[in-house]
């Protein structure tokens, strides 16, 4: 290799900073056309040639977009330094180095990474693959040399991993095991991308003229909306957890005793069950205050927990938790488990633990719009729904369902949807009328429920 040189090209100052950053985690992105794509290819390119034998991953969802966004001009730009292998999508390099690519758009999918060992793995356009993906993606970064460890993702809101992305790199919130000063947010728009304008002047225009939605996201590189979407009001806001505007999250209270206290439940084994409990104040307000929720390490994946048990811990919580001690709760749960039709129904089972429940209403689209209505602020900036900030279940799966591609009114039940199922099944036991100002957008009103006929109503992840 002595003699060749590999050209590179001049990278603007944000990706210059990704180029340097040697941070364990590194996010790239918020905007389209900020040279993401170009970053990582520089990237893979220095490392491969810089440091021999190692083994790089570079991801994206489709071989498609493999080959437009990156094989077609690496095959050009590494023809004198690396060989090509068409059959196995890798470069081989003089020095040892090896650059795999390869493709994750379904779980299937995930089979081909078993077993696999990587120095460095790139997910390009990240957002774009679920959690789960990336997540076990993750986990073939390892091996015995010495080389740290790095995982690359270039990102742009909106996708099934938003919300994944959004935690780790925007809210910055970490979960046991995860260390913040691993992880490092590149911001990117299409003001850097220079080199993109020049020859595309045209493209600024284009994002400009996007629905409101997408140009805050695509073009202002926002987090806190993305097209699809369900609940795009739920905000989570750290600076009002205590005066409680502008914000669903807030900070845990003592619930006074006279309150009312409610049960929600959905039932899962292989895919997580839910349970959550409610308090409601005088003016008809609900607040989460606690949840067990029945998930692996694994989004999506449930823990296995027989009825029996469930209902066993969930009894214990209510004898011991401070805020539900003592309490006269109220449950409401999927009408599915009043199944007998197998044996013993579900609910038979909760019977035995004095676990009560009602029939939950289990009308889809009438119990969105009454999450909707709860989570509109009025003209003070006060919603009609909270959540403490422990109930780190509803905080992260219901922000990031998206809407339903056959039916739009509803929400995509292939995704992680259990803590919303159950948070519905409570909102439906009373329904509300949005009778406060609203000043974000909701969704129509297909069931008639603004007419005001209705009253107002004033790893196991463990509490």
């Amino acid at each position: 290799m002595s003699g060749v040189t590999v050209a590179l090209g001049t990278p603007n100052p944000r990706q210059r900073e990704f180029l340097q950053c040697r941070k364990k985690y590194v996010a790239f992105g918020g905007a389209r056309g900020g040279g993401k794509s170009w970053a990582v290819r520089c990237k893979a390119k220095l490392l491969a040639l810089r440091y021999p034998g190692i083994r790089l991953l570079l991801v994206r969802r489709s071989l498609p977009e493999l080959e437009a966004n990156h094989l077609t001009f690496l095959r050009r730009e590494l023809a004198e330094v690396a060989e090509y292998r068409g059959g196995d999508k890798r470069f081989v390099f003089g020095n040892g180095s090896i650059l795999q690519f390869g493709y994750c758009g379904s779980d299937r999918d995930l089979d081909r990474y078993q077993g696999a060992e990587y120095d460095v793995i790139f997910l390009d356009e990240a957002t774009q693959l679920k959690e789960l993906w990336m997540r076990q993606i993750a986990a073939c970064l390892r091996g015995v040399n010495d080389f740290p460890k790095r995982i690359y993702y270039t990102c742009n809101p909106g996708g099934p991993g938003h919300g994944y992305i959004k935690r780790l790199f925007i809210d910055r919130r970490y979960e046991p095991g995860e260390e913040p000063e691993d992880y490092a947010f590149i911001p990117a728009r299409v003001t850097d991308n220079t080199a993109l304008l020049a020859r595309q002047p045209d493209y600024l225009k284009t994002l400009e003229a996007l629905p409101p939605k997408l140009r805050r996201a695509w073009l202002e590189g926002r987090w806190d909306i993305m097209e699809g979407q369900v609940f795009q009001e739920f905000t989570d806001d750290p600076a009002h957890y205590e005066d409680r505007q502008w914000t669903h999250v807030i900070r845990p209270f003592d619930v006074p005793r006279e309150w009312s206290v409610y049960r929600s439940y959905d039932f899962g084994y292989a895919k997580p069950f839910s349970c959550g409990w409610w308090a409601v104040d005088h003016d008809g307000c609900v607040y989460r205050i606690a949840e067990l929720y029945g998930c692996t390490a694994t989004p999506n994946e449930g823990v296995l927990w027989t009825p029996d048990k469930q209902f066993a811990e969930i009894r214990r919580i209510e004898e011991e938790h401070p805020l539900l001690r003592g309490r006269q709760i109220q449950g409401v749960a999927d009408p599915a488990i009043w199944d007998a039709s197998r044996g013993e129904s579900i609910y038979e089972t909760a019977l035995k633990h004095r676990i009560f429940f009602v029939k939950g209403d289990n009308r889809r689209i009438a119990g969105w719009m009454q999450m909707h209505y709860r989570m509109s602020f009025d003209e003070q900036g006060y919603p009609m729904l909270y959540v403490f900030e422990n109930c780190r279940a509803f905080i992260r799966t219901v922000p990031a369902l998206l809407y339903s591609q056959t039916a739009p009114e509803d929400v995509d039940t292939s995704q992680e949807d259990h803590v919303a199922d159950e948070s519905r099944y409570f909102c439906m036991t009373r329904p509300i009328a949005p009778v406060r100002a609203e000043v974000r957008e909701v969704a129509e009103d297909p069931l008639d429920l603004r007419s005001g006929r209705f009253g107002s109503w004033g790893g196991v992840r463990r509490i």
